[in-house]
C-alpha cells in the first residue's frame, strides 16, 4: 500500500493550491457515467475517520446541489463503511450492474515526512494494510491520506492522531472531488436514463 508505483498525483494538504492540484489529477481520470465513492473508515478512531468525514461532507454538498445525482457516496460519520460491512458494501455496488467508476478513500500510516500528503492511485484500495487486517479490496482508483507514522502500535497511533489534521485533509479532498465531479452531470444527462442516488 505504501510502496506501489501507481501514483497518478500527490499533493500536500498545507499547499494553498492542494485542492486544485488534486482536482486536476482527478479530472484526468477516465470516468464512467456513474461514480461510486467509497469512504472507508470509522468514527471510533480519530486517525481512521478521514473517509467518514469526507463522505459526510460530500453528502451535504450533494444536497446543496454541488454534486450531481449520478454520484453515490458510501460511508459517512453516521453510517461508516468499515471492516465489518465493507464486503457487503462492495457486493451492493456490484449488484447495481451499472457503468460505474469506483473511487475508494481511506486514511493510512506512512513515513514521518509523508504525513499530510494525499495521493491518487490507480487500482483498488487495500484497506487495513496499515493495521495488519485482511479486508476486501475496493475501487478502480483510490485516494489515500497519510495521517500519522507507521511502524509501531498502529491502533494506538491512529487513536492519537490529531483531529485537526484529519479535518483539514478531509476538506482538501472534498473540495477536489467537488471541483472534479461537479461537472460530471453533463455527461450523465446526455446518456440514456440518468442514474439516481441510492
Amino acid at each position: 500500500m505504501f510502496f506501489d508505483t501507481d501514483v497518478v498525483g500527490r499533493t500536500y494538504f498545507g499547499d494553498p493550491l492542494s485542492s486544485a492540484h488534486l482536482g486536476v489529477t482527478l479530472a484526468s481520470l477516465p470516468l464512467k457515467p456513474h461514480i461510486d465513492i467509497v469512504c472507508v473508515g470509522t468514527d471510533r478512531s480519530t486517525g481512521d475517520s478521514l473517509g467518514p468525514f469526507i463522505g459526510s461532507a460530500l453528502v451535504k454538498r450533494q444536497k446543496d446541489g454541488l454534486l450531481p445525482p449520478n454520484v453515490t457516496v458510501h460511508g459517512t460519520i453516521h453510517e461508516p463503511v468499515h471492516a465489518l460491512n465493507l464486503e457487503k458494501t462492495v457486493e451492493r455496488i456490484n449488484s447495481e450492474n451499472r457503468e460505474s467508476t469506483i473511487i475508494a478513500i481511506d486514511a493510512c500510516l506512512g513515513r514521518v515526512k509523508s504525513i499530510g500528503y494525499i495521493s491518487v492511485k490507480r487500482g483498488p484500495l487495500h484497506p487495513g494494510t496499515g493495521v495488519s487486517k485482511q479486508l476486501p479490496t475496493v475501487g478502480h482508483y483510490h485516494i489515500i491520506g497519510v495521517v500519522n507514522v507507521a511502524g509501531f502500535m498502529e491502533h494506538v497511533v491512529l487513536q492519537n492522531t490529531r483531529l485537526s489534521l484529519v479535518i483539514q485533509m478531509a476538506d482538501v479532498i472534498t473540495e477536489a472531488l467537488t471541483m472534479c465531479l461537479g461537472n460530471h452531470l453533463s455527461e450523465a444527462e446526455v446518456a440514456p436514463g440518468s442514474y439516481q442516488n441510492v
